[in-house]
């Protein structure tokens, strides 16, 4: 990896960050968030809108950050990047992957802390920053 490769990747991490949390907590509508984790076709409707306008938040942020700041990011390793967001979001999102992760490895009793926005909205967030990691990876490297 170059230098200046190396140099973007924290851009490109911020970038994805803050999309992230708009696109979670701004962009994300209320109909969505109640249901994305809903067994059957209406949870999965749900959380297909939501990952989508996820990752066209993460695009946009990724396209004018790169404009902007002449991060020299390829098109194919943002597309790399955004497909990782997004896939490893939707499985995140529904929630029982997180949950049955934090009981295999001990954290069960922090999952259920202080409801919905308590233990489990906080692994469920360590989570997505962990995707994120790696796709500001796929889009930087050469």
């Amino acid at each position: 990896m170059t230098a200046n490769r190396a140099a973007a990747f924290p851009a490109v991490y911020a970038l994805l960050r803050v999309a992230a949390d708009v696109a979670d907590h701004w962009v994300q509508s209320d109909h969505q968030a109640t249901h994305k984790a809903e067994e059957g076709a209406e949870g999965h409707k749900a959380l297909a809108g939501h990952v989508t306008s996820y990752v066209a938040t993460q695009g946009a942020a990724l396209l004018l950050g790169n404009w902007a700041l002449g991060l020299g990011l390829r098109p194919r390793n943002v597309a790399a990047a955004l497909v990782l967001s997004g896939a490893s979001h939707y499985l995140i999102d529904r929630r029982w992957p997180v949950r049955k992760v934090a009981e295999a490895t001990g954290k069960g009793g922090f999952y259920e802390l202080g409801g919905p926005l308590g233990g489990a909205y906080r692994l469920d967030q360590a989570t997505h920053h962990l995707a994120e990691g790696f796709a500001a990876y796929l889009a930087i490297r050469d």
